[in-house]
């Protein structure tokens, strides 16, 4: 039986249809899906988004639950979705200090894991305008600049070599033209192709056709709530089970 791991925020969650059905394709329909993720999430600090608050990837239940799990016969990892904080304002210090201490606890469980880069040529890509337009609509709260962002970028990017490098993990480059006027989504025509990526898979695989229902399905997954997180500042909890448990 395989694991896959999944971290990230929009983009993951945009795309868990697509990361669960290459996972069963691929490597069975017995594969369990673990995934923490959430729009907007971040990997370190508590982040509300409308009325949901989701905590921090490094303060959810998916460590909990690994660490009770069976293990698996072959389990997989993905890093992804990095770059959220980088609008929040943490420090690239920070970010990633947050990146490497969850590698460091995949690690307990695997090593086979994927770290996703940034997409490092995206700002240059953007105007000040666009910049300003997608702050407001996608991070409200934050007082980022076009400049920052592109610096901090960078920084992160650098780091996250490194930690692939030091760590012997598989880096995964982002480009450019899986994205469209959106720096940060991928596009959905390349969303098996990037997912199949991240998972290791070769283009035989990922272009498989998918094995599971249609609308209502993924509507189905969609509504899945998280193991925690506040509506309206009400904490609500809801245990996971099952081969595809959400935190």
């Amino acid at each position: 039986m395989t694991r896959v791991i999944a971290l990230g925020a929009s983009n993951l969650t945009r795309g868990l249809r697509t990361v669960r059905d290459l996972s069963r394709t691929a490597f069975g329909p017995d594969t369990e899906l673990f995934a923490a993720l959430g729009l907007g999430r971040s990997y370190g600090a508590y982040h509300r988004l409308g009325i949901r608050g989701l905590p921090g990837i490094l303060d959810c239940g998916l460590w909990r639950a690994l660490d009770a799990a069976p293990r698996a016969g072959r389990t997989l990892a993905i890093v992804s979705d990095i770059g959220n904080d980088i609008l929040y304002g943490y420090p690239p210090a920070q970010i990633l200090a947050w990146v490497t201490e969850a590698v460091t606890r995949l690690e307990r469980h695997t090593d086979a894991i994927a770290i996703t880069a940034l997409p490092a040529d995206n700002p240059s890509r953007v105007s000040p305008l666009q910049f300003r337009i997608m702050r407001a609509v996608m991070f409200p709260s934050s007082r980022q600049t076009l400049e920052t962002v592109t610096r901090d970028v960078a920084i992160v990017q650098d780091g996250l070599v490194q930690l692939a490098a030091d760590r012997g993990h598989r880096l995964v480059r982002l480009r450019p033209e899986w994205y469209g006027i959106d720096p940060v989504h991928f596009r959905y025509p390349f969303w098996r192709r990037v997912w199949g990526e991240f998972l290791g898979l070769d283009d035989v695989q990922w272009q498989q056709p998918p094995t599971s229902g249609g609308l209502v399905e993924t509507a189905g997954l969609w509504l899945r709530a998280d193991e925690e997180r506040w509506l309206f500042g009400i904490r609500q909890q809801t245990p996971q089970q099952g081969a595809l448990r959400l935190y």
